[in-house]
């Protein structure tokens, strides 16, 4: 649901988690125009990586214990989106990543949120894939160990929503996943 972008800061590496959509053959990235870490990254080389963790695998050693996981890294040199209709698009993408349908029922930004809100494009034309799953693979010798081994599943869920203190009574939960 989130990635990490990473960039060089004042010659020191930085990693920020954020939001991001994807629309085609681009991934877009959102966060304030006060962030140092978006500005910097605007037409810089960066790396950004999603992962999901899908178990974590219990071997008889502690040498073989690993997890199994699908992960993206994106390389690239991010752009500022400054076209009007692109912007909407990147948030809509983000939006729709997170929480499918629920750009078509929430008010759209006003201008001085946009202006507070930097958009990064980022062409996924340079990227590396890598996944890892099935069970542990121990050395020979330790199949003998009187050790349990396999796969711990990690699934993501949603959790029953927790309305906003200052939520009107009687509006529903809409336009929420899992829902």
């Amino acid at each position: 649901m989130i990635c990490h972008l990473g960039v060089i800061v004042d010659g020191a590496p930085r990693v920020v988690p954020t939001a991001y959509g994807r629309d085609g053959d681009t991934l877009y990235l959102h966060g304030s125009t006060g962030a140092r870490s978006l500005a910097e990254a605007a037409g810089r080389e960066v790396c950004v990586t999603v992962t999901h963790l899908d178990g974590i695998v219990l071997a008889r050693s502690i040498f073989h214990h690993s997890v199994n996981y699908r992960s993206a890294m994106i390389y690239g040199t991010p752009r500022p989106v400054t076209d009007p209709g692109e912007r909407l698009a990147g948030l809509r993408a983000i939006c729709e990543h997170l929480a499918p349908g629920r750009w078509d029922i929430v008010r759209r930004p006003s201008r001085k949120e946009l202006a507070a809100t930097a958009v990064l494009a980022l062409s996924l034309e340079e990227a590396s894939v890598k996944v890892r799953q099935g069970p542990p693979r121990d050395e020979e010798a330790d199949y003998a160990l009187d050790v349990w081994a396999g796969v711990l599943p990690v699934h993501q869920v949603f959790g029953e929503p927790i309305p906003d203190p200052l939520l009107r009574p009687g509006i529903p939960p809409s336009g929420i996943p899992g829902r």
